[in-house]
C-alpha cells in the first residue's frame, strides 16, 4: 500500500514503529486510508517486539502501564491534540488509556468484545476447558502452568509457534480465528494443529495478504506472544492508579454474529442485555449478522463507514 508511510518514534528508550496509515497496522490498512481521505490522521503503532518495534529489554516485566506509556507517547506527536482509539483484540488497553487520558480521547471503536471493568469482569475461563486458547497460550510449558501463573521461563504460545514458520503461524491464525466455534485443543494438542492443513484461507484473505503479513514477523517473531497474551490476564491486578472506571466518550462495539467471541459464557447477555452501558453510556452497539472475528477486513465497507461516521459526528 503505497500510502502507508513508517516513522519511529523513540519512547522509554526503545524504538516504536509507527504506521501513518496502518493487533498489527496492515490489519486496519482499509479503515486507516479511509480515516485520512476523510480528514483525519491514522497513526497504528506496534507493540514492544513486535514486527518492527524494538524488543523489550526485559520482556518478563512487560506490563499493561508500559504498554500503556508507549500509546501515551504518541501524544506528543505533532499535530494530534485528540484520538480515537480503535482496538480489536487489545480492547483493554483502549479503554484503559481512555481513563487515564480522559481529555484527550474523543472516542473508542472496538470489535467483538465489550469494556468490562475490574469489579465487573466476566470469568469464562471458569467455565470453559483449559485447552481453549487463552488459557493455553498464558501458561508456561516448562513448569506446565497455565491461566493466570505467570512465568517467564518458555510461554506455551511461543513453543506452538516456533514449531512453525511465520506464514504457517499467520494462516492457521486467521482459518482458526474466522470460524463460528470457540478454539479449543484437546489435552495433549497443540492450538496450531487444530488447523486441518488443507484448509483453505478465508475468501476475503489473499495469498498476497499472507506474504506480508508474514514478512511483518521475519524480525520479531513471536518470542513476546506469550508476554502480550499474559498481559490480558494481569491486566485486572495492576493497580494504574484509575479510580472511576465508566467510560464517558463515545464509543462504538461492533458485534458479528459469527464471531467465535459471543460464544464465551456471558459475553453475549452482557452485550443483549444493555448492562455494558452501565459502564459506557455513550456506547453504540452495531450487530453485523456475517461477522467473524476480523471484521475489519471481512467486512471491511461496513466496518470503514461506521468508524468515519463516528469521526464525523463526534470530532
Amino acid at each position: 500500500m503505497d500510502q502507508i508511510q513508517h516513522k519511529f518514534i523513540e519512547v522509554q528508550g526503545l524504538k516504536l514503529q509507527v504506521a501513518e496509515i496502518g493487533s498489527i497496522w496492515y490489519s486496519w490498512r482499509h479503515q486507516m486510508v479511509a480515516v485520512v481521505e476523510a480528514g483525519f490522521r491514522a497513526p497504528a503503532p506496534d507493540y514492544r517486539g513486535y514486527r518492527l518495534f524494538d524488543p523489550p529489554l526485559e520482556p518478563e516485566k512487560a506490563s499493561f502501564g508500559g504498554l500503556l506509556k508507549d500509546l501515551g507517547a504518541l501524544l506528543d506527536a505533532p499535530g494530534i491534540d485528540k484520538v480515537v482509539i480503535r482496538d480489536k483484540l487489545r480492547i483493554f488497553p483502549a479503554y484503559l488509556f481512555s481513563l487515564l487520558h480522559r481529555e484527550s480521547v474523543g472516542g473508542i471503536v472496538t470489535l467483538g468484545i465489550p469494556h468490562c471493568p475490574p469489579f465487573h469482569p466476566i470469568k469464562y475461563h471458569e467455565h470453559l476447558p483449559e485447552g481453549l486458547y487463552i488459557s493455553r497460550w498464558q501458561g508456561c510449558r516448562l513448569c506446565n502452568t497455565r491461566f493466570q501463573d505467570r512465568c517467564t521461563k518458555l510461554g506455551w504460545a511461543e513453543a506452538d509457534f516456533g514449531r512453525l514458520n511465520a506464514k504457517t503461524v499467520v494462516r492457521n491464525i486467521y482459518i482458526l480465528f474466522s470460524r463460528s466455534e470457540l478454539p479449543i485443543a484437546a489435552e495433549n494438542q497443540e492450538i496450531m494443529d487444530i488447523v486441518d492443513p488443507s484448509t483453505p484461507l478465508p475468501s476475503w484473505f489473499t495469498e498476497g495478504d499472507l506474504e506480508e503479513y508474514s514478512s511483518l514477523y521475519q524480525k520479531s517473531g513471536f518470542r513476546n506472544t506469550s508476554n502480550d497474551i499474559a498481559l490480558y490476564a494481569w491486566s485486572f491486578k495492576e493497580d494504574l492508579g484509575i479510580t472511576e472506571f465508566i467510560i464517558e466518550v463515545p464509543a462504538l462495539l461492533v458485534v458479528g454474529g459469527k464471531n467465535y467471541v459471543v460464544k464465551f459464557p456471558g459475553i453475549e447477555e452482557y452485550i443483549r442485555s444493555g448492562k455494558v452501558k452501565d459502564f459506557v453510556p455513550r456506547l453504540e452497539i452495531v450487530f453485523l449478522p456475517e461477522g467473524m472475528h476480523f471484521m475489519q477486513e471481512q467486512s471491511l465497507g461496513e466496518v470503514t463507514q461506521l468508524i468515519i461516521e463516528l469521526l464525523k459526528k463526534h470530532i
